[in-house]
């Protein structure tokens, strides 16, 4: 990295300038701050991610102290106040924007990853996590009768892991909802769990041309068409082709699908998969699958790495404020290792920048 530039500057400094000011521009704020701009707001907020601050006064003690703020970014006076207000007042759809530029840059980043799946297709694995909140601070995200909570839907590329797709939405919001935001890429492969199993959303993605892969229930009804021998000595249990049996099923999903079972040896668990591809080998199917713990492993980072689970503010516009810049610094670090060369985990770069930022 530039020995001659604040590493927390070099950091921020993967965000173009104009790129930032073209998201401002899509949604400006009603009555403006003039003791904090956008980039002010994002400034602070960042660097309280990526050196594990704890509250807003927090945040303002350590910029107050630090003799670089203008080096940093900073143009306005950094106060608990100012943050609190932008926070809830500027829209959170600023750093949605940002982020959705961030997600190109790492995905042309990381083009040249493997998947370690080697296939032609590109596959997605589409998952959402819930954050658990409380009923008395964040009333507007009641999820039961004494809990509030928010989910991150996310669709992440194999190849980073880099999130591709992600939205915000209150607790009580079913999984399946989120399939019908997804702009389905034609050849690619979506895996999920079977808490997305929807027949009329997955024959949706049928006819877009794209692919599935799917842990069936155990109380799907169907007929088999036709058998294919396997060797069980790999866990392969069946390759079938059935139809579903129900009317509503038919209707749903008119079309033949492809049932495979498997002896996961790890867990003890007889696994059976449902998917339209019926090109690939049975065992890459289930290998599809089993790299779906991918997202699971992306979840757990940003949760243990970020501030997503305490909030700097109580309002719906903070709270999503403070999920989408975190995301964006986890595309800033993800985008790290291949700008600069760093051959370093994520967990082991984030470590670096927490007690360097000012170096």
């Amino acid at each position: 990295m530039n020995a001659g530039r604040l590493v927390f500057t070099q950091v921020i400094d993967l965000i173009h300038r104009e790129q930032f000011n073209r998201c401002i521009a899509l949604h400006p704020m009603p009555r403006s701050s003039r003791g904090m701009t956008a980039r002010d707001q994002f400034l602070a907020m960042a660097f309280a991610q990526i050196t594990f601050r704890e509250s807003l006064r927090d945040i303002e003690a350590c910029l107050g102290g630090c003799p670089h703020l203008y080096a940093m970014g900073f143009r306005g006076n950094v106060t608990r106040t100012n943050l609190a207000y932008a926070n809830e007042h500027r829209d959170w759809r600023v750093y949605e924007a940002l982020g959705q530029v961030l997600i190109r840059k790492a995905q042309r980043l990381h083009t040249d990853d493997s998947d370690r799946l080697d296939l032609g297709e590109m596959v997605y694995a589409v998952d959402s996590t819930t954050i658990d909140l409380c009923l008395s601070m964040f009333p507007w995200a009641r999820f039961r009768t004494t809990k509030a909570a928010i989910k991150l839907h996310t669709q992440i590329d194999m190849t980073g892991p880099i999130p591709v797709f992600i939205r915000i939405s209150d607790g009580s919001v079913h999984d399946v909802h989120f399939l019908d935001q997804i702009a389905f890429e034609p050849g690619g492969i979506y895996v999920f769990d079977r808490g997305y199993l929807d027949f009329a959303r997955l024959f949706h993605i049928d006819q877009a041309r794209a692919y599935f892969v799917i842990r069936a229930k155990s109380n799907t009804r169907f007929y088999v068409l036709e058998s294919r021998p396997v060797d069980k000595k790999t866990g392969l249990r069946c390759d079938q082709t059935i139809r579903l049996r129900t009317p509503k099923g038919k209707l749903d999903y008119p079309k033949r699908l492809r049932r495979i079972s498997c002896f996961d040896t790890v867990t003890g668990k007889r696994l059976v998969f449902l998917t339209n591809h019926f090109d690939l080998p049975p065992l890459t199917i289930a290998a599809i699958y089993k790299s779906r713990w991918r997202i699971e492993l992306f979840f757990k980072w940003i949760k243990q790495n970020l501030r997503i689970k305490a909030f700097f503010g109580t309002t719906e516009n903070a709270v999503r404020t403070q999920i989408w810049i975190a995301v964006c610094v986890y595309l800033m670090v993800a985008c790290l290792n291949k700008v600069h060369g760093i051959d370093e985990s994520l967990t082991r770069i984030l470590q670096i920048l927490s007690v360097n930022a000012f170096q």
